[in-house]
């Protein structure tokens, strides 16, 4: 826990977990947005998982495209009008159609082709060309698969067209013909037939060969009669590079344009075990993270695109721990012919807090709004389209009824093996999710409850055994079980998972009357892990242990609460403030010598008090209480940071928003960032590029309201 900020937000966020309800009335509706709804957004567009995205501008509308794995519905689309707000409007396909039962966790369970987890399909390419929607994506073992439509929201046509082309970029060329750019280090070029059934074998050639530093997830764009690959690579750690040529053929030059943009964040912690999906008893390891590292923490794998008024930005993914990859929207600058990620003075690097992108008279409509809908009550006639299966499901054995969810149990060892279970993903940066369970269709043998399917998973639910009911807690990296006798006089049982995402753990909890919660369990380490290639997923599952179709269990009213989610106060305009640095734990004081300094923690004066004054769409200048004002002369250097009392030379600053009290103050100026070295003794400068993964560098802050 980094701050006394986050200490009391876990506190509280520990008593709405276990100590109480939630009633309708308190529940917080707010869903993580990027929008900051001053002009401005703040990274992640989505604090959930959405990985390797691939952007597509048709006239005033845009549409990304991302991978799904192993759950359907498949392929999700989202459309926004402004980059920043999105909508889930279509899944290219409802179920795999492959005739294979590993797609519908049939096959032999233990072994490899029992389950598709972590395949499936991904990284997919969107393209609109000749009137139509392209979506280019791989499933393993089957090869290429192009899905078409004239609509976006479907209905879709499926093309297999097999061969070995997979992590693609796609490019409809001024004459006609299809390039489909593939390949890890030796990058390939192959021509796709019109018809979209299958690759022209024979034209297929080396366009950078092996050896040049490149990796893959490629997005292949002609700008300017320049072709432009875009491409990232992870090793030894991830980097985004674009090649470019004047022929689709090459030869290509290669540049970095963006590495080391983390927002602050360390890489995951991976789950270590052998085998793929084991069954319980197996032991797994999650090893502490090293707060150091980058590895793929930083932004890379995406696609670029060009606004109305001619910015070029960028949608990458970024690992964000538990909750898996999700992605940013990073500005282009264009330099010497290349894109580089960030603004002027600092380039490669990107703001987490930034101006939204000008697209005219089209966002003007456009409110901050979150991309689903997480909450569900199922009154509906058809599941939110949040929601998906843990592969292929049963269509006989769910269905909504008077409101409620019910899944039937089949046969399973454990909740890996579950069929139908129904699942979405979790939403960072914490968040509280609550279920109804009814029990009075179970049958012995039958399990049911809510999970978290990750690799080790977890759950809580009612096990039916000799007609009497048992609360259980399971988690799988210890393999360890907690079993209580439970009565439940209404058939009812709310049950409860909170979540601290960032912090890569969560609790469960339970109640028997919808507002006492009880704890149940120990607080689990959560991690990702390179398996389902998932972050956590939250899980509504039933299945019988003793081999055979049982009962039947009931869910309501799933609730999902983001205490995070509204970020409206934490810029503090017009508060007096005390500034921490998080690398020394030093208070920012105003030297009378007129440089920026810090200072032993007990200094209270108001030399150590700044008030932060609101310059519009999330910029900000600070006014010391002893009148002066902060700004910089020079280039930035260590010095260069100053006090002044005319307030036309303040420096404005635009507000990073980092969450939990924690920020960075970038220059408008030169897009630098504010900060002091913990080791040299320097005084503040202008020159820091960005956060470290520990946020130990000294640019990354803290502030703390004077009273």
């Amino acid at each position: 826990m980094r701050t006394y900020n986050l200490i009391v937000k876990h506190f509280c966020l520990a008593l709405l977990c276990c100590g109480m309800g939630l009633s309708a009335a308190a529940q917080n509706v707010n869903s993580w947005t990027a929008d900051n709804g001053n002009g401005t957004y703040t990274n992640p567009l989505m604090y959930d998982e959405f990985s390797d995205p691939d952007i597509l501008r048709v006239g005033d509308d845009y549409y990304l495209a991302g991978t799904t794995m192993h759950t359907v519905p498949g392929l999700v689309i989202l459309h926004s009008r402004d980059l920043v707000n999105w909508e889930n409007v279509s899944y290219c396909f409802d179920r795999f159609d492959f005739d294979d039962p590993a797609f519908s966790l049939l096959g032999p369970q233990g072994k490899n082709r029992g389950e598709v987890y972590g395949e499936g399909i991904w990284a997919p390419c969107i393209r609109y060309a000749n009137g139509q929607f392209y979506v280019f994506s791989n499933v393993n073992g089957k090869g290429l698969q192009c899905y078409t439509s004239k609509d976006i929201h479907g209905p879709w046509i499926h093309h297999n067209m097999k061969g070995r082309i997979y992590d693609l970029g796609v490019l409809f060329d001024d004459d006609g013909k299809i390039y489909a750019i593939h390949g890890y280090g030796e990058v390939h070029c192959t021509e796709l037939k019109p018809d979209m059934s299958g690759p022209i074998e024979e034209t297929d050639r080396i366009i950078i060969p092996q050896g040049s530093a490149v990796g893959e997830g490629h997005h292949m764009y002609k700008i300017n009669g320049m072709y432009y690959l875009i491409s990232t690579d992870y090793k030894p750690n991830g980097r985004t590079l674009c090649s470019r040529s004047k022929s689709i053929w090459g030869p290509y030059e290669t540049c970095v344009i963006t590495a080391d943009e983390t927002y602050g964040y360390h890489a995951a912690p991976l789950t270590q075990f052998r085998g793929r999906i084991l069954p319980d008893g197996s032991r797994f390891g999650i090893p502490q993270p090293d707060v150091n590292a980058t590895a793929c923490s930083n932004i890379h794998q995406g696609g670029i695109v060009e606004d109305q008024s001619g910015q070029w930005w960028a949608l990458l993914m970024q690992d964000f721990h538990s909750i898996g990859r999700t992605v940013t929207l990073a500005p282009i600058t264009w330099k010497d012919g290349w894109p580089f990620l960030g603004l002027p003075g600092n380039l490669g690097r990107a703001p987490r807090t930034w101006v939204k992108p000008n697209v005219g008279s089209t966002a003007a409509d456009v409110k901050p709004h979150a991309p689903y809908n997480r909450s569900e009550n199922f009154d509906g006639k058809q599941l939110g389209r949040v929601w998906q299966w843990n592969h292929n499901p049963n269509d006989k054995m769910w269905s909504l009824k008077k409101g409620r969810l019910r899944l039937q149990t089949m046969p399973a060892d454990q909740l890996m093996w579950a069929r139908n279970s129904l699942t979405q993903r979790v939403i960072g940066p914490s968040s509280i999710t609550t279920v109804e369970l009814y029990t009075k269709g179970l049958k012995d043998g039958d399990v049911c409850g809510l999970g978290n399917i990750n690799i080790p998973c977890s759950w809580i639910g009612i096990v039916k055994e000799n007609n009497k009911l048992t609360l259980r807690w399971f988690e799988q990296a210890s393999n360890d079980t907690i079993d209580q006798p439970i009565e439940l006089p209404q058939q009812k049982i709310w049950l409860r998972m909170c979540g601290e995402y960032d912090d890569d753990q969560a609790e469960y909890s339970y109640s028997i009357d919808g507002e006492k919660f009880y704890p149940m369990g120990r607080t689990m380490r959560l991690s990702y892990q390179l398996v389902t290639f998932q972050g956590s997923r939250h899980a509504l599952f039933a299945f019988n242990k003793k081999g055979q179709n049982g009962g039947y269990a009931e869910f309501d009213n799933f609730t999902i609460v983001e205490p995070e989610a509204d970020r409206s106060q934490n810029i503090p305009c017009g508060k007096t403030i005390r500034i921490i640095n998080l690398a020394t734990g030093r208070p920012m004081v105003a030297l009378g010598h007129g440089l920026m300094y810090d200072t032993d923690v007990r200094n209270n004066s108001k030399q150590t008090h700044f008030r932060v004054i609101d310059k519009g769409q999330g910029k900000v200048i600070l006014q010391c209480e002893d009148g002066r004002y902060v700004w910089v002369s020079g280039l930035g250097l260590p010095g260069d940071v100053r006090l002044t009392s005319d307030v036309a030379k303040a420096e404005v600053f635009m507000w990073q928003d980092y969450l939990r009290g924690e920020f960075m103050l970038m220059s408008m100026r030169n897009h630098r960032y504010i900060g002091k070295s913990p080791t040299t003794g320097s005084p503040y400068s202008m020159d820091y590029t960005g956060a470290d993964p520990a946020r130990k560098n000294g640019s990354v802050l803290r502030w703390e309201e004077v009273r």
